[in-house]
């Protein structure tokens, strides 16, 4: 008995705490919805395998995140703000703003929807968070994953783990969130709006557009300019038509690799300790309500354009301004064609859509400006 005992106190079962347990079932369910609902499975898998990997027993849970262990060693390019440019260079390679170039009023509901993101600011810090937590928690309004983590590892490193579970969450619950919000705002007639056909935008435009963005935000916001630049180099690539393999690498190598390394390592830092405490909570809370109010800004001045410009613009299309490219634009979609069958409103959308994305980057930049 005492050999068995003895046997028995090595093992995982014996090592393992409550906390570690509800960990690891909350890791079980993030696999279960990335793998069954398919919700975001490429930033569901790795972030949620990486949590189980570590909340399993020590020594496995040591062995992968001290100081030599593979994680902690991928993890520096989180820490360090390295990942998170890259994902927006091959974002940028993979975009085309052709609807944001043919509609530049497309800008205004990508900064409409950035609301939520000064919301949650606001909330967290009559929660009594600091200024560089709240900014980080607000950021979550945005629904850009690797946004969030960019300016979480500069103010708030601490709170990293929550904050990139909860920014990713949300983004891959775009379709279950977003229409539900769409209805409570807009009535049937405005979702059956038609919006006429976009013009056609020459090359010329398109590659000049990434030049003067990047002009205009670096001379304006420069702490911007390691997430907007890297976007627009990326695009700028696509866009002049003259390196089409490094593009192709850029938007398909690259982006699933440190979308690999950021998942596993983002989740290998939700230890149970770190996890489960009042702060995540507050996280999990005020990210929903930035990411709603977010949604419901950019709708809400989609009625405002809707009525200025005489009942020609659909309202829905402002749910797009959130960056959660291109979900949020084929939520629009399907919400318009439940509607209306004959209704085509996917790159009406996908204006603010890609406006969402420079605006939460720039957002981003101005909270970074502000608390660093």
């Amino acid at each position: 008995m005492e050999f068995l005992n003895n046997l028995f106190a090595t093992t995982g079962i014996a090592m393992m705490t409550v906390n570690q347990g509800i960990m690891i079932l909350v890791a079980l369910f993030l696999l279960f919805l990335a793998i069954k609902k398919q919700y975001e499975p490429y930033l569901l898998l790795p972030i949620a395998f990486g949590m189980l990997l570590v909340n399993l027993p020590a020594p496995v849970s040591e062995g992968i995140m001290d100081k030599d262990g593979l994680l902690n060693i991928l993890y520096q390019g989180v820490k360090y703000g390295v990942y998170p440019p890259l994902i927006f260079l091959a974002i940028g390679a993979s975009t085309d703003f052709g609807p944001l170039i043919a509609n530049p009023k497309s800008l205004l509901l990508g900064a409409a929807a950035q609301l939520g993101i000064f919301g949650a600011f606001v909330g967290a810090v009559l929660l009594g968070l600091n200024g560089n937590e709240a900014a980080s928690i607000g950021i979550i309004g945005g629904a850009d994953g690797p946004t969030a983590i960019y300016l979480t590892s500069k103010l708030a490193p601490h709170m990293l783990g929550p904050i990139a579970v909860a920014a990713y969450s949300y983004m891959a619950l775009v379709p279950v969130i977003q229409p539900p919000i769409i209805r409570l705002f807009t009535t049937k007639e405005e979702r059956q709006i038609k919006m006429t056909q976009l013009r056609t935008v020459s090359k010329r435009e398109k590659i000049l557009f990434p030049i003067v963005v990047t002009i205009v935000v670096t001379l304006i916001i420069p702490s911007a300019i390691p997430l907007v630049g890297m976007l627009m180099f990326g695009n700028l690539a696509k866009e002049s038509g003259l390196v089409p393999n490094l593009v192709e690498h850029i938007k398909g190598a690259l982006m699933y690799i440190i979308t690999i390394f950021i998942g596993l390592t983002v989740g290998a830092t939700t230890n149970a300790e770190a996890f489960l405490n009042l702060a995540t909570i507050k996280i999990i809370i005020l990210g929903l309500f930035a990411f709603s109010f977010g949604t419901a800004g950019g709708v809400i001045f989609g009625k405002v354009m809707c009525k200025l410009s005489k009942g020609t613009i659909n309202p829905m299309i402002g749910a797009a301004g959130v960056s959660a490219v291109p979900m949020a634009a084929r939520v629009v979609q399907k919400v318009g064609q439940e509607e209306n069958p004959s209704n085509f409103l996917l790159m009406h959308a996908m204006g603010p859509n890609v406006a969402g994305v420079i605006g939460s980057a720039v957002a981003a930049g101005v909270l970074l400006a502000m608390f660093k």
